[in-house]
């Protein structure tokens, strides 16, 4: 079973190099996406929200590291960690590659337990709180190792949609998010879906949480909604 922050997609023109480390990925537990390009690979993105990016250097058309330039630059994918991957060595390229917006920068060939080791060391820099550690505010626990949701230690039934809405509501607090930016961070920037959808799913959540929990979720007239763990 892969477990919630461990999705990678895997950019390489090199099928035989794709199939290596995906393999290597997946018997370590990740999910993995692939493409050979970065158009391929900004489609990805978008509607599978990877947790990580491996990405090779020499790419056709755009080169990786444009790619991760452009990555860096765009609100909706430039918190993702990227690791380079590349047959160019010198300290000069690992400099360049790492002032591109890298997290880090693996020369080929590697071994499968380096990559894995280096791409553990990165999520564990970069991932927010609540991808892989319970989190709890006011008695509300999501642990999402378990994928479940407690309130007061009894166990709340919640819709999938629920479940990532609560997810980034908690691992984002304190900030407003527009219905249209909840789209995008939880449905994916390709779902088609009206923005008025984010409303029912926000009473279907308040309703799971119970008068215990549903004063976490505000509503900022005009704005968006906000996740609060601070009292009224």
């Amino acid at each position: 079973m892969t477990m919630p922050g461990k999705t990678v997609l895997i950019v390489d023109d090199e099928a035989s190099i794709r199939e290596m480390i995906a393999t290597a990925l997946e018997m370590a537990g990740y999910q993995c996406f692939e493409a050979s390009n970065c158009r391929d690979a900004h489609a990805h993105i978008i509607d599978n929200k990877p947790n990580m990016i491996l990405l090779d250097w020499m790419l056709p058309g755009t080169s990786g590291i444009e790619f991760a330039r452009q990555l860096k630059r765009e609100d909706l994918t430039k918190e993702i960690p990227i690791i380079l991957l590349t047959a160019k060595g010198d300290e000069d390229n690992k400099v360049q590659g790492l002032e591109s917006g890298a997290d880090d920068y693996i020369t080929k060939p590697f071994s499968p337990r380096e990559l894995v080791a280096r791409l553990k060391a990165v999520l564990r820099r970069t991932l927010p709180l609540g991808i892989d550690e319970s989190i709890e505010v006011d008695g509300l626990i999501l642990d999402p190792l378990c994928h479940r949701v407690t309130s007061h230690e009894t166990v709340i039934e919640i819709a999938p949609t629920e479940y990532r809405l609560l997810q980034f509501f908690m691992t984002h607090q304190e900030r407003v998010y527009s219905r249209s930016q909840l789209l995008d961070q939880v449905w994916g920037g390709n779902v088609y879906v009206e923005e008025r959808t984010v409303d029912v799913h926000i009473r279907r959540l308040r309703k799971s949480l119970g008068k215990d929990h549903e004063h976490l979720i505000k509503t900022v007239r005009g704005s968006g909604y906000r996740f609060t763990g601070k009292a009224a």
